[in-house]
């Protein structure tokens, strides 16, 4: 058997800063079992989506101890960048947030702010999960600053304000979410629209000017895609998600298509 690596939102941070990619997967069945699943399948990272997941307060804590099991770290996409959301996915364990529609740097500034302790945020102290109810706190605290932080760039306001949103010291890389940008735009789906691609090139050279890991969601799982990806320079990549994983492989190879 052999020795179990333990992936932590620190080691996730190194891996991304030496210019290797980091790959995770999204989680969005609120089951412990899929999570247990999904934490033992190689991955550095799987993600909680609270923003379209149907996931409960109460479920995240068994779901993240699920994921710990295999040595991955627990992340969470949180439904809005609000304190409530930020507070509850920590105390119950995230070693790692992404914001969704992150589109001024003032909003990143609050997001990154509710998730850090005083002095560096305004995070409440507490016992909870996170700290094994007071019993680590102080190792809670510690663990609580290294928390990684990823902002989704999903809207042209995003875009035009991209060199701020870049500039936060404590920002460890950003997600591009394809189809609410080209939403924006109006050309939704359409990623060879013109202005789709000026905008993808601009977030491309100001994340690579500031040395930000640029990432991306790859949502049908192909080994191919992943690789070409990683090529390009993506550094914080999600692959698939349990849903997908679920629907390719159950398909009945007997039954005509829906």
């Amino acid at each position: 058997m052999t020795e179990q690596t333990m992936h932590t939102a620190q080691s996730i941070r190194e891996t991304m800063q030496r210019g290797l990619p980091s790959v995770g997967t999204w989680l969005q069945l609120p089951s412990a079992d899929v999570a247990e699943i999904l934490g033992a399948a190689g991955y550095q990272w799987v993600a909680a989506d609270l923003e379209h997941g149907a996931f409960s307060r109460s479920q995240l804590p068994d779901v993240f101890r699920a994921v710990s099991l295999g040595g991955t770290a627990p992340f969470a996409r949180v439904a809005h960048c609000d304190m409530t959301g930020i507070k509850a996915a920590l105390d119950s364990g995230a070693q790692g947030l992404i914001f969704p529609m992150i589109e001024t740097r003032a909003q990143l500034d609050e997001a990154i702010s509710w998730a850090l302790y005083p002095p560096a945020g305004t995070r409440g102290v507490g016992f909870c999960r996170g700290n094994l109810y007071g019993r680590n706190f102080d190792h809670g605290m510690a663990q609580a600053a290294e928390t990684v932080f990823v902002a989704q760039i999903e809207h042209i306001r995003a875009v035009e304000n991209i060199d701020d949103i870049l500039s936060h010291p404590r920002l460890d890389a950003i997600m591009v979410g394809p189809y609410d940008l080209s939403g924006s735009m109006d050309c939704t789906g359409d990623f060879a629209h013109p202005q789709f691609t000026a905008a993808l090139a601009r977030i491309e050279s100001a994340a690579k000017a500031r040395q930000i890991p640029m990432g991306l969601h790859i949502v049908s799982p192909d080994p191919a895609e992943l690789a070409r990806r990683t090529a390009q320079g993506y550094r914080f990549i999600a692959y698939g998600l349990d849903a997908v994983f679920l629907w390719n492989a159950a398909q009945n190879p007997a039954a005509a298509p829906r």
